[in-house]
């Protein structure tokens, strides 16, 4: 018999389910859940538990934005953009902690903008920054157990939907270019690339705890914003 995958990989898409689960099959299992609703998390859970029992690491890494001027974000949009990146984070982290075995990991998914102050991102920017928060509380929560719990930090990355909801082909051009432009390597970043230091963060870095860790080509750094020379 084949060995029970040790990966167990969520999402909300139908269309993404399948496709991951094509792509990752045998050696991870793909579950439908939607980070928004508690009766899922709670039921990913459940999964969990039946599935792989105690997990060495959870990767969260739910995220929503949608490009709005500060006066048009609506209730709907504001309170869309908090239960995705915020609220799904905070409980989906509750309801797996007791299944993180003593001496793993957690890694939350946060955001450059978390610093940058970008016009149009107020309510992502926000939520995000509360995901910065829960991880450092988090973080001082699990130590009895040596449990370590950090957050990675994209700058532009290489997604279908370059992490902004409903943008049409030409604004997602036009996106990236202007984030080549704005990056000081030059160049938007892969998922390869986030998905690295998830992992550098997960099982590598034994003796970093709390900490956020930048994979946004230079950006919240401000690396060759200015030259000094005259």
């Amino acid at each position: 018999m084949p060995a029970a995958p040790g990966v167990l990989v969520t999402g909300r898409s139908e269309g993404n389910i399948a496709t991951a689960s094509a792509e990752l099959a045998p050696a991870a299992e793909v579950v439908r859940s939607d980070a928004t609703r508690l009766s899922e998390i709670a039921q990913l859970a459940d999964a969990v538990r039946a599935r792989l029992g105690t997990v060495d690491a959870v990767f969260v890494n739910a995220g929503y934005a949608s490009l709005e001027p500060f006066a048009d974000v609506s209730e709907q949009s504001f309170d869309r953009t908090f239960a995705v990146n915020a609220k799904g984070a905070f409980f989906t982290a509750q309801r797996l902690a007791p299944l993180v075995r003593d001496g793993g990991a957690f890694v939350f998914t946060t955001s450059v903008a978390n610093t940058t102050g970008s016009p149009g991102m107020a309510a992502y920017s926000g939520a995000k920054a509360a995901v910065r928060s829960f991880a450092q509380v988090l973080a001082a929560e699990l130590l009895p157990r040596g449990i370590r719990v950090n957050a990675v930090s994209p700058g532009f990355i290489k997604t279908p939907t370059m992490g902004i909801a409903g943008a049409s082909p030409e604004e997602l051009a036009a996106f990236e270019q202007e984030g080549s432009e704005l990056t000081p390597l030059g160049r938007v970043g892969s998922p390869d690339e986030v998905a690295s230091a998830a992992l550098f963060l997960a099982f590598e870095a034994t003796f970093t705890t709390g900490v956020e860790l930048a994979v946004d080509g230079g950006i919240a750094q401000g690396i060759g914003a200015s030259s000094g020379i005259d």
